[in-house]
């Protein structure tokens, strides 16, 4: 389904990302992971081209998307839910959901993917009127999360969902990123907390420094020495 092949991002005289390869099947969940200043934010802004590469491709489905417009991307069937949620905070619920779907005009279709989000996050309907900044932080994500299906998305990007919530709502929205993958939405995942990515992912690969250094079946990398003292917490 995505193909990045030989990715290289500067910012400035900084080079962040270092010719970096790699892919995602269509239904997997794909996960990056490495520290912070890795290279993986800025991997999933690119791909929604929210930053330029300075070289390589990407491939959607084969076709080449690099250097499209970042509304041509969401109409092709990415979403992308950014690092910090980056919801609207003066806007309700309710509006920031409908703010998701605005390359769709099939008003009947939004309707019917506006009452699918609100099955699967009640809270939301709840909270529909509410405005999106007095939300908490799970709540946040939750919206962050629906706002991006209501592109009806075929890869959903994912980038730090668990950043700043408590253990109870990150195994809450690690299920829900679980659910919405078995639904048939393939997903790339940014994610610092390698143990709850790894568990969920199909396959994983590690960045440091702009560069993947490893990559492998998830329970493998699980397994290997030096990803459980690295990123796991564990002595290798």
């Amino acid at each position: 389904m995505l193909e990045v092949r030989d990715l290289s991002v500067f910012f400035g005289n900084i080079r962040a990302l270092h010719g970096i390869s790699f892919d995602v099947q269509e239904g997997e969940i794909v996960t990056l992971i490495g520290a912070n200043g890795a290279g993986k934010t800025t991997t999933l802004r690119t791909i929604s081209a929210l930053n330029r590469p300075t070289g390589g491709e990407i491939l959607f489905r084969g076709k080449p998307i690099t250097g499209m417009k970042p509304h041509k991307i969401v109409s092709m069937g990415i979403s992308h839910v950014p690092e910090g949620r980056r919801i609207i905070g003066n806007l309700t619920v309710l509006e920031n959901l409908k703010m998701g779907a605005y390359t769709r005009t099939d008003r009947a279709e939004i309707q019917a993917s506006l009452e699918e989000v609100f099955q699967r996050f009640p809270r939301l309907k709840e909270r529909s009127r509410q405005l999106a900044g007095t939300l908490s932080g799970g709540e946040q994500q939750m919206l962050a999360i629906g706002r991006a299906l209501m592109a009806k998305p075929v890869l959903l990007l994912l980038d730090e969902p668990s950043m700043g919530l408590s253990p109870i709502l990150v195994e809450e929205i690690f299920n829900i990123i679980s659910t919405i993958n078995q639904q048939g939405t393939t997903v790339l995942l940014v994610e610092q907390n390698a143990y709850m990515a790894l568990q969920i992912a199909n396959r994983a690969y590690v960045l440091e420094s702009g560069r993947i250094v490893l990559s492998g079946d998830s329970r493998e990398l699980q397994a290997n020495e030096g990803v459980r003292a690295a990123y796991l917490g564990e002595s290798a």
